[in-house]
């Protein structure tokens, strides 16, 4: 039985050089026999069979496109798959914070800048309740989705584990979702 990270008999060190050498036929076995493990990190840190997949396929984008910059001398392949796969859901999970505050940042721009002492509260409230109503407009699922984004500064994965979506859904979702309100909202405060 081989332990998750070493190598099975598939893989033998011979195949490392010709992996180095850009065949494509090494790069296979690789696959074949670290994807799996790639996979399960990644599902274990992002909760999300979708972008799990997503995650293996940009590892393995990024092994063969690296493979000059391995050195078998200081670590072996499956170790620097790894290292590479631990990478990548960190940029994943990056991402998916950088959407979240865009969201955020997207529905208060534009709409605090006139505001004076006295009507704070008063614009807050209307702003509040603009962007209730249109979250209302958008239908289902984006509504609870924007409103898990806004309202509960949740991240994309946590959206995406609550609502039982898969997470390239709920990015999609956001998307439009943000397309449409930055037109209805421009729409609403440009008009008299």
């Amino acid at each position: 039985m081989t332990l998750p990270g070493q190598p099975s008999r598939g893989w033998e060190d011979g195949l490392t050089d010709s992996f180095l050498a850009g065949d494509e036929q090494a790069l296979a076995t690789a696959y074949r026999e670290f994807g799996p493990l790639v996979h399960t990190l990644a599902l274990r840190s992002l909760a999300d069979r979708a972008a799990a997949d997503d995650v293996t396929q940009e590892v393995f984008i990024r092994v063969w496109r690296s493979r000059g910059t391995f050195n078998p001398q200081v670590a072996r392949l499956p170790a620097w798959i790894v290292g590479i796969t631990r990478n990548v859901i960190s940029d994943m999970h990056s991402a998916s914070a950088r959407e979240a505050r865009k969201a955020v940042a997207a529905v208060g721009a534009g709409m605090a800048d006139e505001a004076g002492p006295g009507t704070e509260a008063a614009e807050a409230l209307a702003d509040r309740l603009l962007l209730d109503g249109e979250l209302d407009r958008l239908g289902e699922p984006q509504g609870s989705i924007m409103k898990l984004a806004f309202y509960e500064d949740l991240t994309h994965e946590q959206i995406s584990r609550k609502l039982d979506l898969p997470l390239g859904t709920v990015k999609s979702h956001i998307r439009r979702s943000l397309t449409h309100l930055r037109k209805r909202l421009e729409v609403d405060h440009a008009a008299p």
